[in-house]
């Protein structure tokens, strides 16, 4: 078995107890997940299945969340998870006054990661650190956030607001919800947070861990195909003797950069492979196929001595 699950994770389960459900639900050795989510978080966990985890590494980094603020309150973990450290009324808050204060959290911004976040810190994670009871300094990192939208406000003593969020790789909706706090004053904190996309997966298309377990049960589970969380990945078709070759660990040559390869509907150009080899961009990186629309693996694109050749990097499929 490979491929992916399209898990919905629940609240109150580690990502690392979501893989563990899974490995012995499918009695699979060979289970791994991509992008972690808090246990107060729900929503799309991309689980890869057998050899599809060593796919991962090639998925986009994309994610969205809905998540709910809740303004007048700070906590030791910047969620509802932590101890209340300080509280300050919010009635006095405005959704006209907040709006404008979101435009700072968008775009390319710099963040200090939750005190209890698995954040390395000078060899040691840092929630580790902070149930030890340690501090460290947290060194700020840069994140991109493309989008925050407004969803909806619920004004008082304790307000709350519902945001969208479409972000990068690394980002943390807790900070986000302790900064904007900082900002109005009144102290922040996340009450809840969904994710409802990952890599490519979203919500509407998730399963439960109850809906899998139905499904194995009744023996209609099938994973979701290697190549459909590659589809940001542009694509490559191989003709038979050369999907054959590339199959065996061979670096296919490409005769001339602008050149379309045999049996294929993409061309390779100079801008996308004057890198040097050890370059893993994902400008370099694309899927293969065969003609009969066969997934293969991963290739990379470089240049080697004059020559554009497509080298294997991750081989799924055989001929």
């Amino acid at each position: 078995m490979q491929g992916f699950l399209n898990l919905n994770k629940p609240t109150g389960f580690t990502s690392h107890d979501c893989v563990a459900k899974v490995r012995r639900l499918l009695r699979l050795k060979r289970v791994g997940h991509g992008g972690t989510l808090d246990p107060l978080a729900t929503g799309v966990l991309p689980i890869a299945l057998g050899r599809a985890t060593r796919l991962l590494q090639y998925m986009t980094s994309d994610k969205a969340y809905q998540a709910t603020i809740r303004l007048g309150v700070k906590t030791t973990t910047d969620d509802l998870e932590g101890d209340i450290v300080a509280t300050t009324s919010a009635s006095g808050l405005t959704l006209e006054t907040i709006v404008p204060l979101l435009q700072q959290f968008q775009g390319t911004i710099e963040q200090i990661p939750p005190m209890y976040s698995a954040v390395q810190v000078q060899g040691k994670r840092l929630y580790e650190l902070a149930r030890a009871g340690k501090t460290a300094e947290i060194p700020r990192r840069q994140v991109e956030v493309y989008q925050i939208e407004v969803l909806d406000w619920r004004p008082g003593e304790l307000a709350e607001l519902d945001l969208a969020i479409a972000c990068g790789a690394g980002t943390y909706i807790r900070s986000i919800a302790r900064d904007l706090g900082e900002v109005l004053k009144t102290g922040g904190t996340l009450a809840s947070l969904i994710r409802t996309q990952s890599s490519g997966f979203t919500l509407e298309n998730s399963l439960s861990l109850e809906e899998l377990a139905a499904q194995i049960q009744a023996e209609t589970f099938t994973p979701i195909p290697p190549e459909a969380a590659l589809k940001h990945l542009e694509k490559v078709i191989l003709s038979p003797d050369d999907a054959r070759r590339w199959c065996q660990g061979q670096r296919i040559k490409v005769e001339d950069r602008g050149q379309k390869i045999e049996g294929h509907d993409n061309s390779i150009d100079k801008q996308n492979t004057n890198q040097d080899t050890s370059t893993d961009s994902a400008a370099n990186i694309r899927r293969v196929y065969q003609e009969d629309g066969r997934f293969l693996g991963i290739t990379q694109v470089i240049e080697s001595d004059g020559e554009v050749l497509l080298a294997p990097k991750m081989v799924l499929g055989t001929l």
